[in-house]
């Protein structure tokens, strides 16, 4: 029984991909997808693509803070591989900036919360821990077992 209780308490406590978002609590017999749904995940969505926006900023300053010319080539060197870390981190962050803007337009169109591939419900809990989610679980566990076959 013990068990159980510490199950559902890391179930409630689990974190959002934004600090300050409280996750959603259902509400008994409350239709998939309503407004308040998407609303959170609307919010959830714009918060984490305004923290990704003001790293990028951060990241610019940084970089022409920090640009220097130095005349040790391993300081130099060194310079190099961070701002190389730096910008490949960035071109991650563009992508993810990319499939949120999506994310966005499909809670707009109505398609937000329903898998791609088989037209399901993808999962409140699913799409908390990962809002950008497009696959039900079912199809994304499948599409991993293809790609591992592929490779």
């Amino acid at each position: 029984m013990a068990s159980k209780k510490t199950t559902a308490a890391k179930t409630n406590t689990m974190s959002l991909p934004v600090s300050g978002i409280a996750p959603y609590k259902e509400k008994k017999g409350e239709e998939y997808m309503n407004k308040d749904q998407k609303e959170h995940f609307r919010k959830i969505l714009l918060a984490w693509k305004q923290e990704l926006m003001e790293e990028v900023d951060r990241t610019v300053g940084h970089m022409k803070e920090d640009a220097a010319n130095f005349a040790d080539p391993a300081d130099r060197a060194t310079q190099e591989e961070e701002f190389s870390l730096e910008l490949r981190t960035r071109g991650r962050e563009r992508k993810l900036i990319k499939k949120i803007d999506e994310a966005i337009n499909d809670i707009e169109s109505g398609d937000y919360g329903y898998c791609e591939a088989c037209g399901i419900e993808i999962g409140i809990r699913r799409l908390e821990a990962r809002p950008t989610a497009t696959l039900c679980i079912d199809c994304k566990t499948l599409q991993e077992i293809k790609e591992k076959q592929m490779a």
